[in-house]
């Protein structure tokens, strides 16, 4: 049995909130710290024995100025009290990924009264992981780190789902291109990698308009349309409706462009909202025209 009892009865805690808040962090710094006093991190930064014969423990000096240099947000020593911001937080959980390994003692060295130590990378790795990951779960956020060590953004559900089976084959691509990075890029942590997410979605649509044979844009739409639901079906006029309303989206919002006239999108949420949206649609587009989906 595994886990806890709130989440055997009830079901765990949509993975929902996108910010580390004082209390996950506080329990994120005791990890990293006591992987820090056990040695773990010694795989990658090894102390040596003062007599040569080998590692014994974890030199927390070059752990910390190797960090300053890959992480160079992250403060040290670290404060429970002090959050940073999560993109950076979850900059050191790579870092620590990169250098955790389970601690394996060797022979005991009496003078000094430590053991030489070896480390087992898949163990620890797989350990500091699941820890990690644990409290994420039971703080709801929607990140995660996979087995290799990376930090990932969980999606919606629904969203989640969709996109791990959709297949992009337009024939053009550009377009395949642009649906490929679309769906890299909306897993990830940064916001602003999102947004570009949201915004290679919307010019993947706009190429998918002018697939089809026709004298002008207009005609190539309509094409499409009629390929996925029967001409003068209430579906299909349902669908002409549905990718006028996406175009006007796409031009009121900083999505594509950025004229002073449009209206930035304030929260992930609503990043999550028009994508998932735009996404389904697309989605039916290449099913419907035997484009892939």
């Amino acid at each position: 049995m595994s886990g806890y009892f709130t989440d055997r009865e009830y079901g765990a805690r949509p993975p929902s909130i996108d910010v580390i808040d004082n209390r996950l962090w506080a329990g994120l710094c005791s990890l990293i710290l006591t992987r820090i006093g056990d040695s773990s991190f010694g795989l990658r930064f090894p102390e040596q024995c003062p007599d040569g014969n080998g590692p014994s423990g974890c030199d927390e000096q070059a752990f910390r100025q190797v960090l300053a240099a890959e992480v160079p947000w992250i403060d040290w020593p670290l404060s429970s009290t002090e959050t940073p911001e999560t993109p950076i937080i979850l900059d050191l959980l790579e870092f620590c990924a990169k250098a955790v390994g389970e601690p394996i003692r060797g022979t005991y060295h009496s003078f000094f009264g430590h053991h030489h130590l070896s480390w087992d990378r898949e163990a620890g790795l797989r350990l500091f992981v699941s820890d990690v990951n644990m409290l994420f779960q039971r703080n709801a956020l929607a990140y995660e780190l996979t087995p290799t060590g990376e930090a990932r953004r969980l999606l919606p559900a629904p969203l989640a789902n969709v996109i791990g089976r959709t297949l992009f084959q337009t024939g053009d691509a550009e377009t395949d291109r642009l649906l490929e990075a679309a769906r890299r890029r909306i897993l990830s942590p940064k916001s602003e990698d999102r947004k570009d997410a949201l915004e290679k979605l919307w010019d993947a649509f706009e190429r998918l308009k002018t697939l089809e044979p026709g004298a002008n844009k207009r005609e190539q739409a309509d094409a499409l349309l009629d390929r996925v639901a029967a001409p003068g079906s209430v579906f299909r006029q349902a669908l002409a409706r549905e990718a006028m309303e996406l175009t006007n989206i796409g031009n009121s919002f900083r999505i594509r462009h950025s004229e002073v006239t449009q209206e930035a999108l304030t929260s992930a949420d609503q990043v999550d909202y028009l994508f998932t949206r735009m996404f389904g649609f697309v989605r039916m587009l290449l099913r419907g025209t035997g484009r892939g989906g």
